[in-house]
């Protein structure tokens, strides 16, 4: 009985010494954590590897945004999924393999420019195997890159205002319908009414790009918004010098009959008389002081035509009048200094000079009627013509019906307005 009784005594305190004995509990621990430990391993490792496969993907959906707005500036009906795809694929994100997903909202879905039609948005989504943290959840990570690129102009402008503080610097008054075929308008006036139109004129472009405001905002439509508080477009003939001259090739000259004229130096002015017929030869014509006048009636014609109007004293500039009823057909050299340019007007000028190219549906210029110091009234055009002309003045006046467009590819002329898309976010 003792034997018995002292044997147990010695197996209780055996088990009382086993049960204080930790040498060995780091082993359990270990045991009991490791699949934490390895989890939390694999997730420090393939954090960096998550990280670096965004930073891939969002280049991706980043240069798509981009590749997708400029082609939607340049044609609007462009299939803008298309050209995400074909960039997101030069990445090697191929839309439906390996689940990966790519997305094209015009406007975007989400972000601060979901009511904007020219902004473009663009998301790719991949799916991620996991490595050692499959050990939490065997269901690859989604991995997303978004951008969204605002759709360039395209360089699409037909009437540019280069005054940069009066109101009015682009307007149309009285019941003139104004359509600017798929193209846009450009006004640089920091002015709350630099674009302005009254009465019942109605003003229809593809967009109008305004550095100030807008008064009667009614009176315009556009297919790709109204854009106030917009940069100030650059001169695109800025860098185009005066061309050099000396004497006169002919003084006040007037025809009132049919007759071929050469380039030259025309001072004192050119009148065109009702029923005249005057073809110009290619080539530069320097209007020194005075006024190129063509009446109703007249006739004036040319190929590859430049006409400066320019002043020899720095007084008395040579200015414009094209009267309703005249036939204007003039087009610009396609190459050389002058590409692009039918009427060009000094720069030296005083601000305001006054150009009436009033001739209406008869009179049809191909390239530009650049006047950057000219008060330039218009009304010309029509949709038979309607090809390649540029309207860009200190101010730009409509006092008449007008149709411009903006087929201007084989005209030589340079483009108006920003053409490049932008990353905004």
């Amino acid at each position: 009985m003792r034997r018995r009784k002292s044997a147990a005594i010695r197996l209780t305190r055996a088990a009382r010494r086993f049960l204080r004995d930790d040498r060995a509990a780091y082993t359990i621990f270990f045991a009991l954590m490791s699949p934490v430990l390895i989890g939390g391993v694999g997730l420090g490792s393939e954090g960096g590897l998550w990280l670096y496969k965004h930073e891939q993907v969002q280049g991706a959906a980043d240069s798509a945004a981009i590749s997708a707005a400029n082609a939607y500036a340049s044609n609007l009906t462009a299939n803008l999924t298309n050209q995400a795809d074909a960039v997101t694929a030069s990445y090697g994100y191929v839309t439906g393999v390996g689940n990966t997903v790519v997305t094209v909202n015009r406007p975007p879905l989400t972000g601060s420019h979901t009511t904007n039609p020219n902004a473009i948005q663009v998301s790719v989504t991949i799916q991620q195997q996991r490595l050692l943290s499959s050990i939490y959840s065997n269901r690859p990570v989604s991995i997303t890159g978004t951008a969204v690129a605002l759709a360039g102009s395209g360089g699409n402008g037909c009437v540019m205002a280069l005054n940069q503080t009066v109101s009015g610097a682009i307007s149309a008054q009285g019941s003139n319908s104004v359509t600017l075929s798929n193209c846009s308008i450009y006004d640089n006036s920091s002015d709350s009414s630099g674009l302005s139109a009254g009465g019942s004129a109605a003003i229809s472009s593809l967009a109008a790009y305004v550095v100030g405001g807008v008064s009667g905002s009614s009176h315009f439509t556009t297919t790709q918004g109204m854009h106030t508080g917009s940069q100030a477009a650059a001169d695109p003939y800025s860098n185009v010098p005066l061309p050099t001259y000396s004497g006169c090739d002919n003084h006040n000259l007037t025809i009132k009959n049919t007759q071929t004229i050469s380039p030259g130096v025309y001072c004192g002015g050119l009148q065109l008389n009702a029923g005249a017929v005057v073809t110009m030869q290619p080539g530069i014509y320097i209007m020194d002081g005075g006024s190129l006048q063509i009446a109703g009636g007249a006739t004036l014609t040319g190929t590859g035509v430049t006409i400066v109007f320019t002043s020899h004293t720095g007084s008395n500039y040579a200015s414009a009048t094209i009267n309703g009823g005249a036939t204007v057909n003039l087009t610009a050299p396609t190459s050389g200094t002058y590409a692009g340019i039918v009427f060009y007007g000094d720069r030296n000028m005083p601000t305001g000079t006054t150009f009436k190219f009033n001739g209406g549906s008869g009179q049809v210029v191909g390239g530009a009627v650049y006047v950057p110091s000219g008060a330039l009234q218009y009304a010309g055009g029509a949709v038979a013509s309607a090809n390649c002309t540029q309207v860009i003045g200190d101010t730009v006046t409509f006092v008449g019906n007008s149709v411009l467009a903006n087929n201007c590819s084989s005209f030589g002329t340079t483009s108006i307005g920003n053409a490049n898309s932008t990353l905004i976010e």
